[in-house]
Protein backbone atom coordinates (compact mmCIF):
# COMPACT_ATOMS: atom_id res chain seq x y z
CA UNK A 1 0.00 0.00 0.00
CA UNK A 2 2.87 2.45 0.57
CA UNK A 3 4.01 4.51 -2.37
CA UNK A 4 7.49 4.88 -3.78
CA UNK A 5 9.27 8.22 -4.30
CA UNK A 6 7.84 8.38 -7.80
CA UNK A 7 4.37 9.62 -8.60
CA UNK A 8 1.63 7.16 -7.77
CA UNK A 9 -1.21 6.15 -10.10
CA UNK A 10 -3.33 9.15 -9.13
CA UNK A 11 -0.49 11.53 -10.04
CA UNK A 12 0.45 12.58 -6.49
CA UNK A 13 3.99 12.46 -5.16
CA UNK A 14 4.12 11.15 -1.61
CA UNK A 15 5.89 13.68 0.65
CA UNK A 16 6.93 10.77 2.90
CA UNK A 17 8.60 8.81 0.11
CA UNK A 18 12.00 9.49 1.65
CA UNK A 19 10.99 7.43 4.72
CA UNK A 20 9.10 4.60 3.05
CA UNK A 21 12.15 2.61 1.95
CA UNK A 22 13.55 2.86 5.48
CA UNK A 23 10.25 1.72 6.96
CA UNK A 24 10.15 -1.25 4.56
CA UNK A 25 13.70 -2.17 5.63
CA UNK A 26 12.77 -1.99 9.33
CA UNK A 27 14.83 1.15 9.99
CA UNK A 28 13.76 2.59 13.35
CA UNK A 29 15.16 6.00 12.38
CA UNK A 30 12.65 6.13 9.52
CA UNK A 31 9.86 5.38 12.00
CA UNK A 32 11.14 8.10 14.32
CA UNK A 33 11.17 10.53 11.38
CA UNK A 34 7.62 9.58 10.47
CA UNK A 35 6.52 10.09 14.07
CA UNK A 36 8.19 13.50 14.15
CA UNK A 37 6.30 14.52 11.02
CA UNK A 38 2.85 13.16 11.75
CA UNK A 39 2.31 12.35 15.43
CA UNK A 40 0.61 15.68 16.16
CA UNK A 41 -1.61 15.36 13.08
CA UNK A 42 -2.74 11.84 13.94
CA UNK A 43 -3.22 12.65 17.63
CA UNK A 44 -5.32 15.76 16.89
CA UNK A 45 -7.51 13.84 14.46
CA UNK A 46 -8.11 11.11 17.05
CA UNK A 47 -8.79 13.69 19.77
CA UNK A 48 -11.34 15.57 17.69
CA UNK A 49 -13.09 12.34 16.80
CA UNK A 50 -13.09 10.91 20.33
CA UNK A 51 -12.94 13.96 22.59
CA UNK A 52 -10.72 12.14 25.04
CA UNK A 53 -6.97 12.68 25.50
CA UNK A 54 -5.99 9.17 26.67
CA UNK A 55 -8.04 7.48 23.96
CA UNK A 56 -6.41 9.72 21.34
CA UNK A 57 -2.98 8.71 22.63
CA UNK A 58 -3.92 5.03 22.38
CA UNK A 59 -5.17 5.48 18.82
CA UNK A 60 -1.99 7.36 17.87
CA UNK A 61 0.15 4.49 19.14
CA UNK A 62 -2.01 2.00 17.28
CA UNK A 63 -1.70 3.92 14.00
CA UNK A 64 2.10 4.09 14.14
CA UNK A 65 2.34 0.44 15.18
CA UNK A 66 0.14 -0.61 12.24
CA UNK A 67 2.19 1.57 9.89
CA UNK A 68 5.40 -0.09 11.15
CA UNK A 69 3.94 -3.58 10.90
CA UNK A 70 2.51 -3.06 7.39
CA UNK A 71 5.42 -1.14 5.87
CA UNK A 72 7.08 -4.24 4.42
CA UNK A 73 3.93 -4.98 2.39
CA UNK A 74 3.55 -1.46 1.01
CA UNK A 75 2.79 -1.36 -2.73
CA UNK A 76 3.38 1.60 -5.04
CA UNK A 77 0.49 3.37 -6.74
CA UNK A 78 -1.84 3.68 -3.79
CA UNK A 79 -2.74 6.62 -1.54
CA UNK A 80 -0.12 8.78 0.14
CA UNK A 81 1.20 7.39 3.41
CA UNK A 82 -0.46 10.11 5.50
CA UNK A 83 -3.79 9.47 3.77
CA UNK A 84 -3.51 5.78 4.67
CA UNK A 85 -2.58 6.68 8.26
CA UNK A 86 -5.60 8.99 8.52
CA UNK A 87 -7.82 6.17 7.29
CA UNK A 88 -6.37 3.84 9.94
CA UNK A 89 -6.97 6.59 12.52
CA UNK A 90 -10.57 7.02 11.42
CA UNK A 91 -11.27 3.29 11.50
CA UNK A 92 -9.63 2.84 14.91
CA UNK A 93 -11.65 5.77 16.31
CA UNK A 94 -14.88 4.40 14.89
CA UNK A 95 -14.10 0.98 16.38
CA UNK A 96 -13.47 2.58 19.77
CA UNK A 97 -16.70 4.58 19.57
CA UNK A 98 -18.67 1.42 18.76
CA UNK A 99 -17.25 -0.32 21.83
CA UNK A 100 -18.47 2.34 24.23
CA UNK A 101 -20.99 5.13 24.42
CA UNK A 102 -20.09 8.42 22.75
CA UNK A 103 -18.03 10.77 24.86
CA UNK A 104 -19.29 14.30 25.25
CA UNK A 105 -16.57 16.62 26.36
CA UNK A 106 -16.30 20.19 27.44
CA UNK A 107 -12.59 20.34 26.67
CA UNK A 108 -11.13 20.92 23.26
CA UNK A 109 -7.45 21.76 22.88
CA UNK A 110 -7.00 25.44 22.19
CA UNK A 111 -4.45 26.96 19.90
CA UNK A 112 -3.05 29.84 21.86
CA UNK A 113 -2.55 33.21 20.21
CA UNK A 114 -0.18 35.49 22.08
CA UNK A 115 -1.76 38.55 20.42
CA UNK A 116 -5.07 38.06 22.24
CA UNK A 117 -5.91 39.59 25.58
CA UNK A 118 -6.90 37.24 28.41
CA UNK A 119 -10.56 38.18 27.86
CA UNK A 120 -10.38 37.36 24.15
CA UNK A 121 -8.64 34.06 24.94
CA UNK A 122 -11.34 33.16 27.47
CA UNK A 123 -14.02 33.92 24.89
CA UNK A 124 -12.24 31.78 22.28
CA UNK A 125 -11.79 28.99 24.81
CA UNK A 126 -15.51 29.03 25.62
CA UNK A 127 -16.34 29.01 21.92
CA UNK A 128 -13.96 26.10 21.29
CA UNK A 129 -15.60 24.18 24.12
CA UNK A 130 -19.08 24.79 22.68
CA UNK A 131 -17.96 23.74 19.20
CA UNK A 132 -16.27 20.65 20.62
CA UNK A 133 -19.38 19.64 22.53
CA UNK A 134 -21.58 20.18 19.47
CA UNK A 135 -19.10 18.29 17.28
CA UNK A 136 -19.29 15.32 19.65
CA UNK A 137 -23.06 15.17 19.08
CA UNK A 138 -22.75 14.76 15.31
CA UNK A 139 -22.96 11.34 13.64
CA UNK A 140 -19.53 9.70 13.28
CA UNK A 141 -19.20 10.27 9.52
CA UNK A 142 -20.11 13.95 9.78
CA UNK A 143 -17.69 14.42 12.68
CA UNK A 144 -14.95 12.69 10.68
CA UNK A 145 -15.54 14.85 7.61
CA UNK A 146 -15.45 18.09 9.63
CA UNK A 147 -12.36 16.93 11.51
CA UNK A 148 -10.55 16.14 8.28
CA UNK A 149 -11.63 19.33 6.56
CA UNK A 150 -11.27 21.91 9.32
CA UNK A 151 -8.88 20.50 11.90
CA UNK A 152 -6.67 18.53 9.52
CA UNK A 153 -6.97 20.84 6.51
CA UNK A 154 -7.15 18.03 3.95
CA UNK A 155 -8.45 18.50 0.44
CA UNK A 156 -11.79 17.03 -0.57
CA UNK A 157 -9.96 14.41 -2.64
CA UNK A 158 -7.87 13.28 0.30
CA UNK A 159 -10.83 13.43 2.68
CA UNK A 160 -12.87 11.24 0.37
CA UNK A 161 -9.94 8.81 0.12
CA UNK A 162 -9.58 8.65 3.91
CA UNK A 163 -13.30 7.99 4.31
CA UNK A 164 -13.38 5.66 1.30
CA UNK A 165 -16.26 7.52 -0.34
CA UNK A 166 -16.62 9.54 -3.55
CA UNK A 167 -15.69 13.23 -3.60
CA UNK A 168 -19.33 14.18 -4.20
CA UNK A 169 -20.42 12.07 -1.21
CA UNK A 170 -17.72 13.74 0.89
CA UNK A 171 -18.91 17.20 -0.21
CA UNK A 172 -22.49 16.27 0.64
CA UNK A 173 -21.40 14.95 4.02
CA UNK A 174 -19.59 18.22 4.74
CA UNK A 175 -22.67 20.25 3.81
CA UNK A 176 -24.89 18.16 6.10
CA UNK A 177 -22.31 18.31 8.90
CA UNK A 178 -21.96 22.10 8.70
CA UNK A 179 -25.73 22.51 8.71
CA UNK A 180 -26.16 20.15 11.69
CA UNK A 181 -23.35 21.85 13.61
CA UNK A 182 -24.88 25.27 12.94
CA UNK A 183 -28.27 24.05 14.23
CA UNK A 184 -26.72 22.53 17.36
CA UNK A 185 -24.84 25.74 18.14
CA UNK A 186 -27.92 27.90 17.47
CA UNK A 187 -30.05 25.68 19.74
CA UNK A 188 -27.42 25.97 22.48
CA UNK A 189 -27.51 29.76 22.25
CA UNK A 190 -31.31 29.73 22.45
CA UNK A 191 -31.28 27.58 25.60
CA UNK A 192 -28.68 29.86 27.22
CA UNK A 193 -30.65 33.02 26.50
Amino acid sequence: MLTTPTENSIGVTDPDADLIFGLKAGDEKALAGLMDRHMTTIHKMAFYMLGEQMAAEDITQTVFLKTWENAKNWQPGQAKLLTWMRRVTRNACLDMLKKKAPIYTDTVPDIEDDANSPFESLSQSEQSARVGAALAQLPENQRTALTLSYYQGVSQREGSNVMDISESAYESLLVRARKALKILLANERMTEG
